[in-house]
């Protein structure tokens, strides 16, 4: 006799499935637990999963409660005979009352003719997916045929889920390996610009430590590139797949240094209301650079001593000890030496990082490199700003190499930058860079300012710019200026311009 179906609570029901999908891993890994909820909930026997494959359209048996291997496989191999291929591509929720009536099922091994069977459709963000079917010694109730299609829905929504969230950690992934990737090229050797003698012992040097373990001190003047050289030698060395942790030790307040550093636990200070890992802790794997290192305070460098040596360390206000796994790069402008005597740096941490010193040379020292650098800023702020700049004019060239540039490359960079967005023609000219380049101050020369010496300069640099544009030809210089060979070979004498200085 058909058995006697049991009353359902539906909410119960759906809670119970929801907690099946939800404790598992992944959404296959839920399935039986489902189906085997549903088998006790509705005491009924069979239980199957049908799935369309992708590539040929094709129903496969994924999985099931009930049935043996055999009946496995001969499910399996009738499940794209009859109406249930129809049923998977969009169909409605179904209900057979005799399985003599469903072609392909009809002679499974223990399904007997008078069974009955409930079908519904999956569907995963509107598109067909398979099936869930039920089949039963007798008839479901009215309030199991109702909770069938939204158990059925309720996969779906769980696949979907799943689908969108491994698209967006592929998607995240992808994202990272082209950012890293990116990061590489940006700082690969062959980017960092300059070709004077003291760059190349600094390329020499960051080529010999780069691959290995060792910390680095970056010596130099503000503004020289330390940060920089710092990040190409952890984008170049075995550690550039883990993280690179900037901290600028001189913009951090004295009471806040060592949480930031080595973080802090819950309640070590007014203010700390919860667990906060240290950049230490961020770096992990990776490399750690801190700039400007001789503004640490005393009572940090004790602690920082401590992680040079031993490498481990503890929270502020923890009591745990944290096994630490980094390169350090440190950075300073300052005369280290100078500050042990003093007595604000400790002797026993300068020789602790100074296992591998990098002197970053000012710009005043690598004249030559300012034409590169000068030429590489103007194509990088051109196309930031949408601008097109062809070049730089002489004059304006003779300003740079004249200037000392206390700021070192940083200062350059911030020139050019600005001339970039002040600059209405195809040309950068001198009036084009910071007044800090045009006074006598810093250039050495005495600017007179009256209207007579601005229109002499304003003169001088319109000619300079045709004899270099023309290959130092007068005729044509005066041609491209709108004059005459005789007023062009006047002003050119007037004010001391070398013609063949310009000629290729």
């Amino acid at each position: 006799m058909p058995s006697e179906q049991p009353s359902i609570d539906p909410i119960s029901l759906f809670a119970a499935v929801n907690a099946r999908l939800a404790e598992s891993r992944d959404v296959r890994g839920g399935l039986r637990k489902v189906l085997e909820t549903l088998s006790e909930a509705a005491r009924c026997d069979h239980l199957f999963l049908l799935e369309l494959d992708e590539e040929n359209g094709l129903l496969n048996l994924t999985d099931a409660v009930g049935l043996s291997a055999a009946e496995f496989r001969r499910l399996d191999a009738a499940a794209n005979r009859g109406p249930l291929p129809d049923m998977a591509n969009g169909g409605e929720i179904a209900f057979v009352d005799h399985l003599r009536n469903v072609v392909g099922l009809d002679h499974v091994s223990d399904f007997r003719a008078e069974f009955s069977l409930l079908l519904a459709p999956i569907a995963v963000a509107g598109r067909p997916f398979g099936l869930l079917g039920a089949v039963f010694d007798g008839e479901p109730s009215e309030t199991l045929r109702d909770a069938f299609p939204v158990i059925a829905s309720m996969i779906g929504q769980a696949y979907r889920i799943e689908a969108s969230i491994k698209g967006e950690r592929q998607r995240l992934r992808e994202e990272n390996d082209l950012l890293r990737h990116e990061l590489k090229e940006r700082y690969d050797f062959s980017h960092i610009i300059g070709n004077s003698n003291a760059m190349r012992q600094v390329y020499e040097q960051v080529t010999q430590v780069a691959r290995s373990n060792a910390t680095v001190l970056l010596r130099g003047e503000s503004g020289t590139g330390k940060e920089m050289i710092a990040r190409a030698i952890h984008y170049n060395s075995l550690r550039s797949k883990r993280p690179f942790v900037a901290v600028n030790c001189g913009a951090l307040p004295e009471n806040l240094i060592e949480s930031e550093l080595f973080g802090h636990e819950k309640g070590a200070f007014t203010g700390a209301d919860k667990a906060r890992k240290g950049r230490f802790e961020l770096a992990e794997g990776g490399t750690l650079f801190l700039d400007e290192i001789g503004e640490i305070p005393p009572q940090t460098q004790v602690k920082l001593l401590r992680v040079l040596q031993e490498r481990e360390f503890q929270r502020v206000g923890g009591s745990e000890t944290i096994k630490s796994n980094i390169r350090l790069i440190a950075a300073t402008n300052k005369d280290l030496e100078a500050a042990i005597v003093e007595g604000s740096f400790r002797e026993d941490i300068y020789y602790r990082l100074n296992v591998f010193t990098i002197y970053l040379p000012p710009l005043r020292e690598r004249r030559s490199d300012i034409l590169l650098l000068a030429e590489h800023f103007l194509e990088k702020y051109e196309a930031e700003h949408g601008k097109r700049i062809r070049r730089i004019s002489t004059p304006a060239i003779d300003m740079l190499m004249a200037y000392h540039f206390p700021g070192n490359v940083r200062e350059l960079e911030n020139a050019i930058q600005r001339a970039v967005l002040v600059c209405d023609t195809n040309v950068i000219h001198g009036h084009h860079l910071p007044p800090t380049l045009q006074t006598a101050e810093n250039t050495d020369t005495v600017v007179d300012l009256s209207l007579e010496a601005a229109v002499a300069a304003f003169e001088r640099d319109m000619i300079q710019d045709a004899l270099k544009s023309t290959g130092g030809n007068i005729v044509r210089a005066a041609d491209a200026l709108g004059s005459t060979e005789r007023i062009v070979g006047y002003k050119i004498k007037k004010y001391g311009i070398d013609p063949k200085r310009f000629r290729p």
